[in-house]
C-alpha cells in the first residue's frame, strides 16, 4: 500500500492530490461544505460528521475506510448468488462418454437464446440458472466429441460456439459473486476461439479476460485488463479489416478507457475515448458484434462513465442528456446506465433524482439492482437522509431489494 500513516485529515488531502490532483474548492463544492471549513479539516482543525465524511470519501473515490484507516479496503463485490448447478457443471459434471453429441446448428441455436435472455430478460438470472447447466454439459461434450473430428466443419462450429457460451458464462459468474469461475470462463473462451482459429473470438475472449481483470482487487490487474486489450486490438487490426473487427477493436478500446478513469487517469481516458474508441464506433455503427454492444452509443455510454468516475457530476449529467438507450440490445447495459446517472446524483445530493433513477433501475432489472452493491449503497445513504416527502417511497424499495 502506498498511502502514508496520516490523520484522517491528512489521508483526505492525499488521495485529493492522488485522485486527480482536484482542489479544495472543487471537492468542497459538490460536498456541500465551504472551502475553508475542507481545510481546515485537512490541516486537522476540525473532525468531519460522519455524513460529511462519506460525501468527500465519495467524491474523491475511495471507501470511507480508506479515509479511517491504514488499510486498503476490498473492492464491493457482488452477493454470491451463483446457482449451484451452474457451478456444478462449469467444474466437470458431464453427460456419459457414450452419449451422442448435439449437432452444431442445435447447440448455435441454444446459444443465441441464451445470449438474448441474458441481454435482455428482466428475470436475467433465473432464466440463466435454469438454462445454463444443462446447455454446459451438452457444448462441453459435443467439444469433446470433435476433438479429433473428421469434419473440421463441425468441429470448427463447436469450438466457436463454446467460445460464445464461456463469454456468457464469464458475465454471469461475474455478477453472482465468482470471480474465480469468471476467470476461468474467460480462460475456456480463449482456448475455444483459438482452437477453432476465429480472429474475431480470439479478439473477444480478450475483451472477457479484460473484463474479468477490471473486477479483480488485486494490485496491478487493472493495467494488466488494459494491455490485454491493447495487444489483442492490435493483433486484430493486424490479422483482419472486417467490420466486425472494427467494432470488437473498439470494445477493447473501451477497455483500457475503463482501466485509464479506474487509475484516475482522466485525460488519457478522454483522449482514447476521443481519438480511439470514437472513429470505430463511426464506422462500425451500433450493433452487438461478440455481444460486446458496442457503437457510438456504447461510447457515450463511456463518455458519461469517466465523469462520473471524475466526480463531475454535472459534466456526466450533460453527457446523459444526450444519450438515448432505449434502442440498446442489452437491458443490463442500460441498468448500468441508469446506475450511473444515480451516482450523479447522489454526488448533488439531489435525493429526488437518485430516487427517479434508482426506481427506473429497479423497473429495469430487480435481479440485477439486489446483486449491484453500488445500487444497494446508494439506497442506504438515501435511506439515511431521506426527507419525509420520499421516506414512503424509499422505504418501500428497500423492502422489495430486501435491504433492511
Amino acid at each position: 500500500m502506498d498511502t502514508p500513516r496520516l490523520s484522517v485529515g491528512g489521508r483526505i488531502a492525499h488521495y485529493r492530490h492522488r485522485n486527480g490532483n482536484r482542489s479544495q474548492a472543487a471537492i468542497a463544492g459538490l460536498c456541500g461544505i465551504s472551502e475553508r471549513y475542507l481545510s481546515m479539516v485537512e490541516n486537522g482543525k476540525r473532525i468531519p460528521s460522519h455524513t460529511v465524511l462519506v460525501r468527500i470519501a465519495a467524491e474523491l473515490g475511495v471507501p470511507v475506510a480508506a479515509l479511517l484507516t491504514d488499510d486498503t479496503p476490498p473492492e464491493p463485490t457482488a452477493p454470491l448468488t451463483i446457482a449451484p448447478d451452474v457451478a456444478r457443471a462449469l467444474m466437470g459434471h458431464r453427460p456419459p462418454a457414450g452419449t451422442t453429441p448435439a449437432a452444431p446448428l442445435a447447440l448455435r441455436e441454444r446459444v443465441e437464446q441464451a445470449w438474448s435472455s441474458w441481454q435482455t430478460s428482466e428475470q436475467r438470472f433465473t432464466d440463466a440458472a435454469s438454462i445454463l447447466p444443462s446447455l454446459i454439459s451438452d457444448v462441453e461434450h459435443a467439444v469433446r466429441a470433435h476433438r479429433h473430428s473428421n469434419d473440421p466443419t463441425a468441429r470448427r462450429e463447436t469450438l466457436r460456439t463454446a467460445a460464445d457460451l464461456y463469454g456468457l458464462l464469464r458475465s454471469y459468474c461475474r455478477r453472482t459473486g465468482r470471480l474465480d469461475l469468471s476467470l476461468m470462463a474467460a480462460d475456456r473462451a480463449m482456448r475455444a476461439a483459438e482452437d477453432a482459429d476465429d480472429p474475431v473470438r480470439i479478439a473477444a475472449a480478450s475483451w472477457n479476460l479484460g473484463h474479468v481483470l477490471l473486477s479483480d482487487p488485486r494490485d496491478g490487474a487493472i493495467q494488466e485488463a488494459s494491455d490485454i486489450a491493447l495487444t489483442a486490438a492490435a493483433r486484430l487490426k493486424r490479422d483482419t479489416r472486417s467490420a466486425e473487427a472494427a467494432a470488437m477493436q473498439g470494445a477493447l478500446e473501451l477497455v483500457a478507457v475503463v482501466a485509464d478513469a479506474r487509475q484516475h487517469h482522466w485525460w488519457q481516458a478522454r483522449e482514447r475515448l476521443d481519438k480511439r474508441a470514437k472513429p470505430l464506433g463511426k464506422k462500425a455503427g451500433d450493433g452487438n458484434v461478440a455481444y460486446t454492444v458496442f457503437g457510438p452509443t456504447n461510447v457515450h455510454l463511456h463518455a458519461l462513465s469517466i465523469e462520473m468516475l471524475a466526480g463531475q457530476a454535472s459534466d456526466a449529467l450533460t453527457v446523459a442528456d444526450g444519450i438515448d438507450t432505449s434502442q440498446l440490445p442489452s437491458r443490463e447495459r442500460e441498468f448500468t446506465f441508469t446506475l450511473e446517472v444515480a451516482r450523479c446524483y447522489a454526488m448533488r445530493r439531489d435525493d429526488a433524482g437518485l430516487l427517479v433513477h434508482l426506481l427506473r433501475a429497479e423497473e429495469l432489472s430487480a435481479e440485477d439492482f439486489v446483486r449491484s452493491p453500488i445500487a444497494l449503497d446508494l439506497l442506504a445513504e438515501l435511506r439515511r437522509r431521506v426527507r419525509p416527502t420520499y421516506r414512503g417511497q424509499v422505504e418501500g424499495l428497500a423492502r422489495r431489494v430486501g435491504l433492511d
